[in-house]
Parts: structure tokens; sequence; C-alpha cells
């Protein structure tokens, strides 16, 4: 009796514990519906980003996944995506002293210019638009340095990539941001945006002319900062020796017609597989070789093989070489007695090349040659076996000089560049930067000469023509051309024409921000003295990066062409 009721009560059972599961499944499809049709609409994956990266895309993060404009159509939004991916590496701050100085050279040297009052010198130490209208002339953020105007406002992109501001000069500031203006303004962010994704391309028509064009604003940044650059010498480190403001970082040069690529470190070292670069010059050229490494450094950290005679960093990853070699003149140089100079002045003799870097031209695939500034130092100019001339230096003034110093820049120049040119045995790329222009405004180096309080590129109105600059400029090419007629071996040589362009720059050097000593003066004094400063060298970051994507666009067309 009680097993045949326990056998019908688990019948009876059996369907209630089914109609359950029934129930639970159809609950559980229902809910898995109406998730499903919440996450559509609001997918979790951008959540998650958001929530662990501060951004809404995989765009803010890699710029590898936008290919496209970086302004939004509908909102005209401005994604900054360049630099989110840069390194930030914290190193220690160089603590060379205070001046004009170079790492493992010579004393540091004070010398006066072509007549005794010259700057301060040291002493050792895809194919891209060529749509003109690209960045426009109404309105854009540009400085028209070889044009007449002046810029007119400047786009600063914000990294939450939700809105855009404008900075604009003094005249703009209390203006009503009517319909007009605000088109105004949304073409200005267009035209920086333009500029931006067309410098990404990687080469620029073999026919374009590099050094006629202008200097634009373009708030994506520079290369890399001042303290992720561990070669970077103190007395150019701007930022870190407290300079307050840092928008020169930011003016790129825009040629007329075309757009020049923004550095790509990666590509560079790619494009110089098992090749050296060397820099050789004066206190300028390592200026600008540490910039280079400086960009390079963000992608790869190289291996110092350098001795007292030789600058080298080796890049592992393609077996490439930057290399720096001293050479005050070009020219060879004597300490001893000659003639009626006697032992102690510096013998320049002017016919004879540096053999300092001579002897290693061969080992080397692309040469960037760069002088003059120390043609303002005390020497004695020696031609044909012949004093022929001196600087800050001559005993008799019954005895005429043939020469003076400007002259003698000239000749240094064709002597060494004819020497490359008829080396038998160097077949490299010698790029000649020219003549790079300091901004001693108001007087020299010594007599109170100034750029303080520089912070945006000059416009035509505020452009100091310096009739120093201009003359050692023409000599400097008139040696570059006479070298070019000599030449007899198979090696090219290129002139780098910078110093026009980079005569609207004088917000790009120290000035006063040469040294991290935080009592150092940095105004004029009760007596309207301006402080010590350095109108020569170049800040770093700053427009010397700018030279270093010339080079680049320059190795890259010679090295097309062969191949």
């Amino acid at each position: 009796m009680t097993l045949v009721s326990t056998k019908e009560s688990t019948k009876t059972a059996h369907p209630k514990s089914l109609l359950s599961i029934v129930a639970s499944v159809g609950g559980l499809a229902l809910f898995l519906i109406i998730a499903s049709t919440l996450l559509v609409s609001q997918p979790i994956g951008s959540t998650i980003r958001g929530f662990f990266y501060g951004v809404d895309s995989l765009a803010k993060i890699d710029p590898e996944f936008s290919l496209g404009s970086s302004v939004s159509e509908s909102n005209h939004t401005v994604h900054p995506f360049e630099g989110l991916l840069k390194r930030n590496l914290t190193v220690p701050e160089n603590r060379g002293p205070e001046g004009f100085t170079q790492h493992g050279d010579k004393e540091s040297v004070k010398s006066g210019g072509a007549d005794g009052n010259g700057p301060v010198i040291e002493n050792n130490e895809p194919p891209i638009s060529r749509n003109e209208d690209e960045l426009s002339d109404s309105g854009s953020a540009e400085s028209k340095n070889l044009k007449p105007n002046p810029p007119l406002a400047k786009v600063t992109q914000k990294d939450d990539g939700n809105s855009s501001s404008f900075s604009h000069t003094a005249s703009q500031e209390n203006a009503p941001l009517s319909s007009t203006n605000l088109q105004t303004e949304l073409k200005n962010v267009e035209s920086t945006s333009s500029a931006t994704n067309s410098s990404q391309s990687n080469h620029v028509d073999s026919g374009c002319d590099l050094y006629d064009g202008k200097w634009i604003y373009d708030s994506t940044g520079p290369l890399y900062t001042n303290n992720s650059c561990p070669v970077l010498t103190q007395s150019q480190n701007c930022q870190g020796n407290g300079r307050p403001d840092k928008d020169y970082e930011n003016w790129r040069w825009k040629p007329s017609h075309c757009n020049l690529p923004r550095f790509d470190a990666k590509k560079f070292l790619e494009l110089m597989r098992g090749k050296t670069l060397a820099f050789i010059g004066d206190s300028v050229a390592r200026n600008q070789m540490e910039s280079m490494l400086c960009i390079l450094w963000q992608v790869e950290v190289p291996k110092n093989r350098g001795n007292r005679r030789m600058q080298r960093y080796y890049f592992r990853s393609t077996s490439t070489m930057i290399v720096r070699i001293w050479s005050s003149w070009l020219v060879h140089q004597t300490p001893e007695p000659f003639d009626f100079a006697p032992a102690g002045v510096v013998k320049l003799h002017l016919d004879a090349p540096d053999e300092h870097f001579m002897d290693y031209i061969t080992d080397f695939d692309v040469i960037v040659l760069s002088s003059g500034h120390w043609f303002a130092k005390q020497s004695v100019y020696i031609l044909n076996n012949e004093i022929v001339g001196g600087q800050l230096w001559w005993p008799d003034n019954s005895r005429k000089k043939k020469i003076d110093s400007i002259e003698a820049f000239g000749v240094s120049v064709e002597t060494a560049l004819t020497a490359m040119g008829t080396h038998p045995n160097y077949t490299g790329l010698t790029i000649v930067r020219s003549f790079s222009p300091d901004h001693y405004e108001g007087g020299a180096w010594n007599t109170g000469g100034s750029c303080t309080g520089k912070v945006q590129p000059a416009s035509e109105g505020e452009l100091v023509e310096n009739g120093f600059t201009n003359i050692m400029h023409e000599k400097q090419v008139t040696g570059f051309n006479r070298a070019i007629k000599k030449k007899t071996n198979k090696s090219k040589i290129k002139l780098m024409d910078i110093t026009r362009a980079f005569s609207y720059r004088h917000d790009g050097h120290p000035g006063p921000y040469r040294s991290p000593d935080p009592n150092k003066k940095t105004t004029r004094g009760p007596d309207g003295r301006p402080p010590p400063q350095d109108c020569l060298h170049w800040c770093m970051p700053g427009p010397v990066d700018t030279w270093n994507e010339l080079v680049f666009e320059i190795i890259s067309r010679e090295f097309d062409d062969t191949q």
C-alpha cells in the first residue's frame, strides 16, 4: 500500500519539475534578449575602455586605428591622436656648466663677430597632396613669415577629444564670436588638421622647393620632450631651465607647394639600415646632432660607442650609426708660429681641409656639414703658404690684409667641399646646412643684444635684417657653387638652405634660460640692460628639429633616386 502511494507520488512530481525547468529557461531567454538589446545600444567594450583609458575609441590609443580625418564632420571635434604613445622617460638632467659649453671638449670661449662684437661661440663642444589651398590663407593658424601678415589665431587641441579652443591675439580676444567668425574658426581647425594629417605621409614631390614657405602653428606638439632625451645639452634644455612659454615648440615649417612630412623615426632608421650619418662642424652642428638623437631615442635607445675624437651612437635594430666630429672651421689649423704670427694664435690654412674629418669620410654614407660662427674667433688666415689676413689679430696696420673673416669663410667652404667632391673613394651624400642665423637684437652678445621675450616667429614687419648673416650666407653659397664645379667623384653634394626661413625664428633660442640655476637673471635690470643670454643655439625641442626633418626628406629623395 505504501509502495503504490510512493510511485504515484513520484509520477505526480515529475511534471512539476519539468514545468519549473521550462519556466526557468524561458525566463533566462527573455533576460538574454533584453540584455542583448541594451548592449547593442550601449556597448560594454566602449564603457570598459573608457573606464581604464579615459577614451572611447582605440583610435585614441593607437594612431594606426584612425586613417581618416582627425576632424569630425558632425561636430568639428579635433582628436589629437599624435603623441599619446610617445615615451616619457624620466632621466636625470645633464649638469653641464652654465653658458656655452660642450661635453668632453675644450674650454668655453667668448669671442666677437666680424667686428669683434659678434655672438658668443663655444669651443668644441603614400604621395603627399600638393594642393596649395590645403592650408587656407584666409584665417588659418599660420605664421605668414614669408608673407606680409602675421598669424591671427592659434588652434589648441584638447586631449579629451571633445572640444577645440582658440587662443587669439590681443586684438581678437574681446571680439564677439559671430556666425562668420565661428565658420572662420572651424576652418582654422580643419586647416591645422590638414597640415598635421598630410605631414604624416612619407615622401614629398621631388620637384618641391623645401625652403620657400612659412611657419604654421601645429598643436600636435614636438617629436620629443626635454624629459625624454638623456643626451640633451643642459644649455639647450629651455623647459628644464625654467622657460615659462613653450609655443616655440609647436611651429612647423610649411613649404609653399607641398608639406614637409613629420619625422618618422622608425622609417628613418630603416632608410639608414647599415649606414652611417655624420654631423661635422661646430657647436650648432652638435645642436643638430643631439636633436637627431633625441628624435630617434623615442623608438630605440642606442649604444654609445664614442671616444674622445668622435661621438658615435649605434642603433642595433638597423645597424645605423650616428656620428659627430668636431671641426670648428672645416680647414687645417695649427698653433705653431708661422712667419710673423706668433705661437698661441690659431693659424688657419684656408686651402687645406681639416684632416680630423677628412680621414673618416669614406666610412660615412651621409654627412651633414655646417660651420661659420667660428670665423668670429681670433685666428690667422694662411693661403698659398702666406699670411693673408686675421680676425681679432693683426700685428701692424702698415701691413695690408688681403682677406677678412667673411672672405675666409667662403674660401673654407670651397676648400672642404672640393676635397670631399674630388676624393677618389668618397661616394656618399653631403648635405651642406646653410648659415644658422643668430638673433641678438639691439646689440651683439656682449653689447646688450637680446632675444628675451620672443615667444612666436617674427612676422614680416617684425623681421630684423641681419647684414652679417646675409653676407655669410652669400659667401657660403658662393663657395658651395665653386666646389660643385670642381667635383670629380660619384658623391652628391646638396645645399640645405635654411638661413632665410630661420631668420624668422627669433623665439627659438634659449635666451636667458641657459641653466637650471633658480637665481639666474631672466629680465632686464634697472638700467635696462638684458640678462646674459644665448641667441645663437636652439632650444630642444624646438626649431632645430625641423633641420632633421629636412635632412630626412633630402636623404629620402636621394636614396629613392638611387634605387
